[in-house]
This record gives structure tokens, C-alpha cells and sequence, in this order.
């Protein structure tokens, strides 16, 4: 097919592709833009489209293709935007003082996790302070399944001695 038949069959279905496309978008300008999208797409690739096929079926499925591909950007695009100043309350609460009931608290924690052998309070102490599961298994020359499960055991036992120590009720007020 050359251009200008092309170019021929495009002008023929203008007005059924800009009906289709206000049905799709129900907003005018945002039919053109999608108009002009699938006729910038049937273009590019009218040497896709098999001659003795349904010419007015192949654009409309483009147009149908290009306005689902464009909803779904607009759906994840538009899902995180949302300006840092109306973040800024959630900043003002979740400060949290310094009592002397969670300073005891975590002095008794400290105590509870000195108690834990080696084995196990080294690999838990360093995912604590932010080292990742490959880094300590290559600090400690270990297979990163055992520093998985060491870590695993360490957080059950401290668990444990937490809920010996405080009961049940102090796990689910942290939680």
C-alpha cells in the first residue's frame, strides 16, 4: 500500500476514529490528542498491516491500544504524587521522647541481648545496625543461610526473654 493510499483510508474513518475516541476518553481535547497518537502509530507502522485485512478494525485497535497503555501510566503516575507539606503533621507526631520508663526499658533490652551467645548476638546485632544479610555473611565467612537463620533464632529468643520477662501484653502494645 503506498502512502497516499494510506494516507486515503486514514481520512475516510477520521470521523468514526474521533467517535471512537470521544467514547474512549469522553473529553474532546484529549480524543485529538489520541487521534493523533493512533494515526502517528498506524503510520510508523503501516507496513505491519496486511493488505485484504480490515483496515478500519487493524486503526481502531490501535487507537483502543494506545488510550489503554495511556490510562494505565496515568493510573500508576498519578497514585504517589502528593506534596511533602502535607506530610509534614505525620513528622510533628511520630516524635517520640526519651522517658525514663523506655530508657530503662532499653537498657533491659541491651542486658537481654548481651545474654544471647555469640552465635547469635553478632549476626542479629549487626542486621540491626543496618548491615545487609551478603554483608555479614561475608564479615563472618558464613553461608548466607546460616546468617538468615542465626538472625531467625536470635529474634526468637529475644522474643522469649521479652515476654517471660513482661508478658504477652508488651509484644502486642509494640506491634
Amino acid at each position: 500500500m503506498t502512502v497516499t493510499e494510506f494516507n486515503n483510508k486514514l481520512e475516510n474513518l477520521e470521523d468514526l476514529l474521533f467517535g471512537f475516541a470521544m467514547k474512549l476518553t469522553k473529553n474532546r481535547d484529549r480524543s485529538k490528542d489520541l487521534m493523533q497518537e493512533t494515526v502517528m502509530r498506524a503510520f510508523k507502522n503501516k507496513d505491519r498491516f496486511n493488505e485484504g485485512t480490515n483496515f478500519k478494525a487493524w486503526v481502531t485497535t490501535i487507537m483502543r491500544n494506545s488510550f489503554i497503555n495511556d490510562y494505565r501510566k496515568q493510573r500508576t503516575r498519578n497514585r504517589v504524587e502528593q506534596p511533602v507539606e502535607d506530610m509534614l503533621h505525620v513528622a510533628d507526631q511520630a516524635v517520640v521522647s526519651e522517658t525514663a520508663s523506655s530508657s530503662i526499658m532499653m537498657t533491659e533490652l541491651e542486658m537481654i541481648l548481651a545474654n544471647l551467645s555469640d552465635t547469635y548476638r553478632i549476626p542479629f546485632s549487626m542486621f540491626y545496625e543496618g548491615y545487609s544479610y551478603i554483608e555479614i555473611a561475608e564479615k563472618m565467612n558464613l553461608p548466607i543461610g546460616t546468617v538468615k537463620s542465626r538472625i531467625f533464632f536470635a529474634r526468637k529468643q529475644l522474643k522469649g526473654a521479652v515476654t517471660a520477662k513482661y508478658g504477652e501484653n508488651v509484644l502486642e502494645a509494640v506491634a
